[in-house]
């Protein structure tokens, strides 16, 4: 019985995919949304975000923004020409879009540079070891991992999220408006690009999934998928959470300070 996937409906419709797979979003579609929904992200839309959490933001995220090419080569290892439809469609997509992650290291740095993060500073990485914990995870899996699982973390789960909450960052003006005009465009590239179409990365990332599971993949291999899904949503999670105890901990010690 043949079990091959081929899509038939839009790329970024869910029900252009498999059952399984359509399940597969529902079931992670919660820890998503503790990640697109966060505070900080609301918090810099609005541009309320202090400078010290928007410097430990944009230090502690650079390894996974500047290794992202390296993930995807790392998985481009583990290809081989003409062995699996999957693997040849995975093989072709990575060897497209290295190049374009190793460009969205270059916006990462001139947002920095407009928030007066030096690529020294990137570099540096002076930041709670906590914030370590998602490029590790990402470095791991893409290493350690099936192609199909690596994927499912990095270029669907990261990628997804991401678009989404740029999106979410640059829904209002505010906080680019904060940025000087001759800055404003450079400084928002990263976001702007993200937001705008590479939302299509974790649906052509699904398909790849799909094509390399089939119509009707093990149960071992779904439950494999979700976690590592919803592993990488909880490291940024975990991230967000991180950051945001620098945020809140002067309004802590006013607290304390009111109640003594």
């Amino acid at each position: 019985m043949i079990d091959t996937f081929s899509r038939t409906g839009p790329l970024m419709e869910a029900a252009s995919y498999p059952g399984w797979a359509q399940q597969l979003i529902q079931n992670c579609s919660e820890a998503k949304r503790r990640v697109v929904e966060h505070e900080l992200y609301q918090r810099m839309r609005d541009g309320r975000l202090s400078a010290k959490t928007m410097r430990q933001y944009l230090i502690g995220g650079w390894p996974v923004v500047e290794q992202f090419a390296i993930y995807m080569s790392q998985n481009l290892t583990k290809t081989r020409f003409a062995r699996h439809p999957g693997e040849d469609m995975a093989r072709r997509w990575l060897m497209r879009n290295i190049r374009v992650e190793l460009n969205h290291a270059d916006y990462w740095v001139n947002w920095s540079l407009a928030h007066g993060v030096s690529l020294q500073d990137l570099q540096a990485q002076h930041v709670p070891s906590e914030l370590h914990a998602l490029s590790h995870w990402c470095w791991h899996t893409s290493a350690s991992d099936s192609l199909i699982v690596a994927v499912a973390a990095t270029n669907y789960a990261i990628e997804g999220a991401t678009g989404e909450w740029s999106a979410v960052v640059c829904s209002s003006d505010v906080y680019a408006a904060g940025f000087p005009d001759d800055q404003r465009k450079r400084a928002m590239k990263w976001l702007k690009m993200h937001a705008q179409y590479d939302d299509s990365h974790p649906w052509e990332a699904l398909e790849i999934i799909c094509t390399l599971a089939g119509n009707n993949p093990s149960v071992q291999l779904q439950t494999e998928l979700r976690q590592a899904i919803t592993k990488s949503y909880d490291y940024m999670y975990l991230f967000l959470e991180r950051c945001m105890q620098q945020e809140k901990a002067p309004h802590a010690r006013e607290r304390a300070v009111e109640k003594a």
